[in-house]
């Protein structure tokens, strides 16, 4: 029989205990020995970008979404609330105090507000500026391609663009630990330490981005109902405004 030195079973049974004190614990302690990554989809074991290029290609191949959160640009707020799809979008854009629907079909654009914001967008109130923003307020108005509104709005309906816009973190990319979003176990991406946006990835499942903090404070995003079936629809006839010309601009 071999001896086994005194300062080596001290060292063994006070890891022993230490181990034995360790438990799962809603701050993501584990006993020791306890696979994290356990049961998940194993983008948490990837280096940071691997785990990125995995997060953007299942974004990519997801046909729907939906992003809802803030969105700072320049000096304005956009609060969104939208459903996103390759083949269009539907949903709620609110700026300052004024919220305005959105509705692509394929390429056909969709603008609904209340006349408020249409005496807004026309600078004013009274005359034609009055009877104008009366015939557009509750109405689908289709917006003309050629009208610089489209570019404008339709931004926020394609899925690639946004997606593409929003899903970036500046500096180095690296882990940021393990959290939870909406009760899912994500693993989080950092850029520059943090001070580039922060990125949680689903662990379970498809590695689909789930909560977005962007750079410099310029907004949050949650990104929910990935690939659920959603197809946006041409709005009722009766609700449906073709205004024929450039829309009113402010």
């Amino acid at each position: 029989m071999t001896a086994t030195p005194l300062g080596r079973t001290r060292r063994t049974a006070l890891a022993g205990a230490l181990c034995a004190g360790l438990v799962v614990t809603a701050t993501g302690l584990t006993g020791c020995g306890e696979d994290p990554d356990a049961g998940t989809n194993g983008v948490g074991r990837l280096p940071a970008e691997q785990i990125r290029k995995r997060t953007l290609a299942a974004a990519d191949q997801a046909a729907t979404v939906r992003l809802s959160g803030s969105v700072v640009s320049g000096k304005t707020t956009y609060k969104l609330d939208i459903k996103l799809s390759d083949e269009g979008a539907s949903g709620a854009v609110t700026s300052k105090d004024t919220t305005f629907q959105l509705l692509r079909v394929g390429e056909r654009l969709y603008l609904k507000a209340g006349a408020g914001f249409w005496r807004q967008e026309n600078g004013g109130s009274g005359g034609t500026a009055g009877t104008a923003a009366e015939k557009l307020g509750g109405k689908y108005v289709k917006v003309p391609e050629q009208d610089p509104a489209y570019k404008r709005f339709s931004g926020f309906t394609d899925k690639d663009t946004l997606l593409t816009g929003l899903l970036t973190l500046h500096g180095t990319v690296s882990t940021d630990g393990r959290h939870e979003v909406d009760g899912v176990r994500t693993v989080r991406l950092a850029g520059g330490d943090g001070s580039g946006g922060a990125l949680d990835v689903s662990l379970e499942g498809k590695p689909y981005p789930l909560r977005l903090s962007r750079a410099g404070n310029a907004g949050a995003l949650t990104l929910t109902d990935w690939d659920k079936p959603f197809t946006p629809e041409e709005p009722p006839a009766a609700d449906t405004l073709d205004y024929g010309r450039n829309l009113p601009t402010g």
